[in-house]
Formats: structure tokens, sequence, C-alpha cells
């Protein structure tokens, strides 16, 4: 039997359909069914590779793990990773084609239906559900023609839509009834409730809402979900730097102070996630280079557009603080494009991230890069050298050639390339320790490294040792979020919706 499919969509950007989506896929898995989540099209800087090698937004990698499922690339056959304000790199089933301007994808974008069509057949012969994320909002007038991840793809494989709103944003009934006022009258047909996200306060408050709503629309309100700050899921394609959620351990001086760079193009930024999670860590996010103050290390993050980010980095100031936080005695790391910024120079010679073809470095490492025609993606395994702490996985995706000068030793020895066996030298670290960087996404969600980092940080600034508290557990996260939403909304409607018991 071909899967059941139920599509959450969104008033707009930001509303929570990603995780709704998650939830959803973990209630589903815990009744006992087999579920995957289904993307069409995202457009995210925050990427992963599976272990084919093939690159999709880490958005269906956290719905996978809801689903108790290894990613795949099916789940997410359009990548979009924004290069410019304009323009993009297009991930195709895993690998780029190409990069694009607007004009350029949204005549492109057609020619995507059958490849996307097809990962979704291939889910839906595997899985018994299928929870389909859409992306931005429906009623984009502009965008309908050509759409491929709202409307188009729930009316091609017949999925019954439900619509989030956040209500925290304000404006959420205006959101809901002109959202239905702009779509197809076969598209409102499709629509089968609303759920309300980010409500705070006394549900009783919404009952005349409520009552307004469902009569104008005559679609029902399926749940009221809570504004909660417990949950630790990650997000979707951009820092949260919400008051509400932000400071947890501000003002213990025992703290290490993170502070990581909020590039214009930054790339993974859930790497730093398993950081901000532990005891006598306080990490923030930066985008004013005068707020680096105070750091005791300070991360560069990976970028989508390196040459540009470290020209805005330069002329915002960001470059002369860093060296002076790091002759403070601030440690200063770099990961993938952040790496790549700490060195000598930077050349493109192809114009493959911009049209600048070089551009100097911070030279704070004794490295050179050329940003090359091929993307390298691929899962990894390698030995640490620089804190001594065993086994560390992760993932690369960059397009730079890193060369090591005379004075740069590797920190890492890769030996597994996507179950291949290597022999590759990763990173490097400055004479006095304080400078190192990596091509190593996730590196700091591994437990022996993270631990071993911190520990020697707090050694070295002689702070105290913090007692180690359980382990970080994503599975208890999922089912807390599970739980949740479970109790926030009607799921008996919801499986009706679906067609199932």
């Amino acid at each position: 039997m071909k899967a059941k499919t139920i599509m959450i969509q969104g008033t707009g950007s930001y509303v929570g359909k990603s995780i709704i989506t998650a939830a959803l896929c973990r209630i589903f898995v815990n009744d006992g069914y087999k579920v995957a989540p289904f993307k069409s099209q995202n457009m995210a800087l925050n990427s992963f590779v599976t272990k084919n090698g093939e690159e999709m937004g880490r958005a269906q990698v956290v719905q996978a793990e809801a689903c108790k499922t290894e990613p795949l690339v099916d789940m997410n056959p359009v990548l979009l990773k924004p290069s410019s304000d304009v323009g993009c790199q297009v991930v195709v089933m895993g690998k780029p084609v190409g990069n694009m301007d607007s004009v350029e994808y949204h005549k492109h974008k057609p020619k995507l239906m059958d490849t996307v069509i097809k990962a979704f057949n291939r889910l839906a012969e595997k899985n018994d559900i299928i929870v389909i994320e859409g992306a931005g909002s429906p009623a984009e007038i502009n965008l309908r023609d050509n759409d491929i991840v709202n409307m188009s793809i729930a009316e091609k494989i017949d999925a019954p839509v439900i619509i989030v709103g956040d209500i925290n944003l304000g404006g959420v009934f205006a959101w809901f009834v002109g959202t239905m006022e702009l779509i197809s009258d076969s598209e409102r047909k499709r629509v089968k409730g609303f759920l309300i996200n980010k409500f705070r306060g006394d549900v009783s408050l919404m009952d005349s809402a409520i009552t307004f709503l469902e009569k104008k629309t005559q679609k029902p309100v399926l749940g009221i979900i809570p504004y909660f700050t417990d949950i630790k899921i990650q997000e979707e394609d951009s820092v949260s730097i919400d008051p509400y959620k932000n400071g947890s351990h501000a003002g213990n001086k025992d703290n290490i102070k993170i502070k990581v760079i909020y590039l214009p193009h930054i790339a993974n930024f859930t790497d730093f996630d398993m950081l901000e999670k532990e005891q006598g860590v306080k990490l923030e996010y930066i985008k004013q280079s005068d707020k680096l103050e105070g750091a005791d290390i300070i991360i560069i993050p990976g970028s989508k557009n390196t040459i540009d980010d470290l020209r805005v980095l330069r002329e915002n100031g960001f470059v002369s603080k860093i060296k002076e936080c790091k002759s403070r005695g601030a440690s200063i790391i770099g990961i993938c494009g952040g790496y790549q910024m700490l060195g000598k120079e930077i050349i493109d010679p192809y114009c493959i991230e911009t049209r600048k073809r070089k551009i100097k470095g911070m030279g704070l490492l004794d490295i050179n890069t050329k940003i090359e025609k091929e993307k390298q993606t691929y899962q990894m395994t390698a030995h640490d050298k620089l804190f001594s702490s065993g086994e560390i996985h992760g993932y690369e995706i960059h397009m730079g050639k890193t060369i090591l000068g005379n004075k740069a030793n590797p920190i890492f020895e890769i030996f597994k390339r996507s179950d291949k066996k290597v022999n590759i030298k990763d990173g490097t670290k400055s004479l006095d320790g304080k400078v190192w960087g990596t091509y190593i996404y996730g590196i700091f969600d591994n437990d022996n490294f993270r631990r071993a980092f911190l520990k020697n940080m707090r050694k070295s600034m002689q702070l105290p040792e913090v007692s180690e508290k359980d382990l970080f557990d994503k599975e208890k996260e999922y089912d807390k979020l599970a739980s949740l939403i479970r109790n926030s909304i009607d799921m008996k409607k919801i499986y009706l919706i679906m067609g199932l018991k």
C-alpha cells in the first residue's frame, strides 16, 4: 500500500513548519508506523552530508532522526544555498548543478518536478506515512506559476494540507484568512484545518477568535500549540536570536564565554548547539565587532560565500577586533569557511563564489586556500591530534583546497571518507595553540572531543572544573516534543484526515 500523507504548510516563513513536521514524525513512529519526512525544495545554508556523500537540508535530517531512520537525499531532492541577495547554488539530488539568480531558477523549476515526484514515490513505496513540509507560504502570488514545494506538490500527490500560523508574531488570524483568500478553490478544499503555534496565556481567551475564524473560513482549528523554551530541537535555517531562548547562563563568572560571529552567509550554525548545552558555557551569536569584547573563545563558522563574508568582516572592524582579542588571550577557531579566513590568502580563480578573485586572509594561520570547481562532500572519521580525544566523526562540505605552509601542522588525521579508507591531513593550529581551524563540520557533536576541548579551556583559564551533567539526549527531546504536540492538537482528527484509524 502506498504511504498515507499529511502536508504542513504555513502562513509564512519561520512559523514552525519544520518543528511541527518533526513532532508529527515522532508521534506517528511512536504509534507504530514507518515514517519519512519530505520537503521537495529547501532554501538553507544549514546542510548535511549523507553516507553516500549527497548534500541535503539539515531540517530534513532532524525530521529523519525524529522518524528514527537514516537521512536520505530523497527526503530533500532540491536544496538552494543562497550565495548572494539574488543568487544561490542549486543542489539537486545531493549534487550541485550550478549557480542561478532568482529569475533563472524560477524558469528552471518546472524541469525539477519530475525529479521531485520520483523522490517522493521512492519514499512512499517504503513507508506507511510521509509527513511533507511546505516552504514559505502557498499564497505567494508571484511564485505560484512554477511552484514545486507547496500546493502544486499537494495536488500532484493528493496530500491533505494543514496550515500553521505563528500567533507570537501577531496578526495570525489575518494571515489565515488572507491565505485562504489568495489560494484557488481546489486548494481551499485541500486545506483541512489550522494550527495556531507559539501561543502564550490562557487558551480560553481564544474562544471567540477561533469561532470567528472557523465561521469565516469553514475550516476547523485543529490545535493550539504553546510557546516552549525547554525542548531543544535544532532550528531550520537561521540562528535563533530569541530573547526568550538565549542567555540562560548569563552572569556566572566561571563560564567560558564563546562568541560565534554571525556571518552574512553563515552555514551550519547548528555545529555549536551541543557547546551551548554544556554546563559552564555561555554561547552567543555576534553581529557587531564591539560585542566580541570579553570573549574567551571566538568562533568563525562556515560560509557559503567566504570571500564576500571576509570582506564584510574586515570592513566592519571584525578582523582587527579578533586580533585584539587574541592578543588579550582569547582563542580563535575557524570551521570550514572560517578556517579559510584565518589563513594568508583565499583565491577564487573561476569566480565560483564571487566576482572577486582573491582576498587577503587574517594571517593567523600559515595556510592558503584556492576555491575549486568541484564540491567535496563526505561523511568522515578522523583521529584527533589536537586534544587526543580519540576518534571523531563529522562531515565535509567545501569547494576550497587548503595548502599548509611550513609553520602549519595538521591537527586531524582523516582515515575514512564515506566508507573508503583514506589518509588525509586536516586542519592546523598556530604555534601558540590559540588559533586553530578545520574543515570538519559536526566536530563539537562528538562528546569526547567537546569535553576534552572545554576541559583544556577551563584548565588554561584557571577555572574550576564543572561536574559533567548527563549527556544531552536527542531521543528524549524528540519524545518531549511529540508529547507536547500530541497534547495540544486533535490527533484523532489528524488521523481521520489522513484516512487512518
